[in-house]
């Protein structure tokens, strides 16, 4: 008789591996739809990563690396001023991880 071994390897992807920018901007009606308030946890993705809308409703983790703060946001908009990988955050996903006076941090993101 003979025995087969299987194994099982576990693959994560990160789309983000490398810092990018993270700004805020006040939020509204985003592109996914749905009217935002600032003090809600939005996030604002290239059109990249937007893919036409697929991402709407999606949930990222931003890490603040160098804070070590880190906070979940949901994709609700597009902002066409972001290079590929560079995020917008809503005023209080921002304050979450630093001052809206800071303007521009350093991030790590990944879809949740």
């Amino acid at each position: 008789m003979e025995t087969v071994n299987f194994i099982t390897l576990s693959l994560t992807i990160h789309l983000n591996s490398s810092k990018c920018s993270a700004t805020w901007f006040n939020v509204g009606l985003g592109s996914c739809g749905v009217v935002n308030v600032n003090s809600d946890f939005i996030v604002a993705l290239s059109t990249v990563e937007m893919a036409g809308g697929a991402s709407c409703g999606r949930q990222i983790r931003v890490n603040f690396i160098d804070q070590g703060r880190s906070v979940v946001a949901t994709v609700r908009d597009t902002c066409p001023s972001c290079s590929q990988f560079s995020i917008d955050l809503s005023p209080a996903a921002f304050q979450a991880l630093a001052s809206l006076d800071v303007g521009r941090i350093q991030v790590e993101w990944d879809f949740i």
